[in-house]
């Protein structure tokens, strides 16, 4: 197919419901992209902070390559060893007892509010209240849109599960104050938004809320979708607080491009789910294990760690030499998950776009901050480049130059 006919079919065919850019990407290798104009592109989105690895990762394709011979699907009516090497590697050492296997992070999050529920149901009481915070995001199904904390992505889908309440991202006084309610269930939390902008959570808060639901016997549901699988430096970025959830999800870079995503939960809680409880046709399929598998085997080490923050650390030290500019604000983030903010004087989607020019991806979050969550093995000069190619760009939104 050409290109046209490509724009033509997926805009005529598909649902109208993604902005796309009007570029069609071919392949990829290490962390850089091109398109069927031969044109290329370095990825600073990763595919939303997806492909960890970046594009073309040997032991990952051969993982994928050598799985597919053997294996690409079985039920789970059956044992399989890739899943049970999956479950090993999500679970030992972590303080997790058990893994659910999904497909999502929609699918992870849906997961974790079941068991929540069948926690308490299993106890015969009727608690079935989660607090979660506004602007969060956890999904786009209609329960997990309704556990996101921003009504433009429920509203239009009312009536909506019932049982959710928003307070304020770090503020731990509205959280004391939910947790009066005697039916909340579960406490849910990102320990940084991403889809809102980049906005960490302060240790204080993510203490203060370990803290509130132990006193009351509570489970902490942490969302690390996004931030999980060494994004942040560290297998989960709650270890970054010093804290221990009873609930996790994961997706996104589990599978470093495969679709997967994982529930993981701590014994008290995990042992809710009996028999027939919970289940997933493709969950823990033994292609998408087998890369996930290949994953973690190259990222989930401390020496990998420390040098995803030692390259954030050095990405945010480039942006904030930035600040020159009076509409960019002071870069946040943790690891290689970082946000710029930029005041609404300048359009931060038009940025984007303007960077695309310049041989870049990058994308807009929350109300107007961009977004760099690139492939973790991305490299300095990379980092310098793009550095170099924004700078280029906000100047021609500077009115002082």
């Amino acid at each position: 197919m050409d290109f046209d006919e490509i724009v033509q079919i997926q805009d005529n065919r598909g649902f109208d419901v993604f902005s796309r850019n009007r570029i069609c990407l071919t392949y990829g290798e290490g962390c850089k992209l091109y398109d069927t104009e031969g044109r290329q592109y370095i990825d600073f989105m990763g595919g939303i902070a997806v492909n960890c690895l970046g594009y073309g990762n040997a032991k990952l394709v051969e993982a994928i390559e050598s799985q597919c011979r053997k294996l690409m699907h079985c039920s789970n009516l059956f044992y399989e060893e890739q899943q049970a090497r999956l479950l090993k590697a999500l679970t030992e050492g972590t303080g997790f007892a058990r893994a659910f296997l999904c497909n999502s992070g929609a699918e992870a999050n849906e997961a974790a509010i079941k068991l929540a529920r069948k926690y308490y149901h299993d106890k015969g009481q009727g608690k079935y209240r989660f607090i979660t915070a506004l602007n969060s995001f956890h999904g786009r199904t209609l329960t997990t849109a309704t556990a996101t904390g921003q009504e433009k992505y429920s509203k239009p889908y009312a009536p909506l599960t019932p049982g959710f309440i928003y307070v304020p991202f770090n503020d731990i006084k509205a959280l004391e104050e939910a947790l009066l309610d005697d039916e909340v269930c579960a406490v849910m939390l990102e320990t940084i938004q991403g889809e809102s902008g980049v906005i960490p959570a302060t240790k204080e808060y993510l203490e203060a809320a370990r803290k509130l639901t132990e006193e009351r016997g509570i489970p902490l549901i942490i969302d690390e979708v996004q931030t999980g699988v060494m994004r942040c430096g560290r297998l989960f970025s709650f270890q970054l607080y010093g804290i221990m959830p009873d609930i996790v999800t994961l997706a996104k870079g589990l599978g470093g491009g495969f679709p997967i995503g994982a529930m993981l939960a701590v014994e008290k809680v995990a042992d809710a789910f009996k028999k027939g409880d919970h289940g997933s046709t493709f969950g823990g399929n033994p292609l998408a294990c087998a890369a996930a598998v290949a994953v973690l085997s190259q990222v989930n080490s401390v020496a990998f760690g420390d040098e995803v923050r030692r390259k954030g650390d050095f990405f945010k030290e480039l942006l904030k030499g930035l600040s020159k500019y009076p509409f960019a604000g002071e870069p946040r983030g943790e690891g290689l998950l970082i946000g710029l903010p930029l005041s609404l004087e300048v359009d931060g989607k038009k940025v984007a776009e303007k960077m695309l020019g310049e041989g870049f991806i990058i994308n807009c979050a929350g109300s107007n901050t961009l977004r760099f969550a690139p492939p973790l093995i991305i490299s300095e000069g990379e980092i310098s480049a793009m550095t170099a190619a924004l700078d280029r760009v906000l100047s021609q939104f500077s009115k002082t130059e």
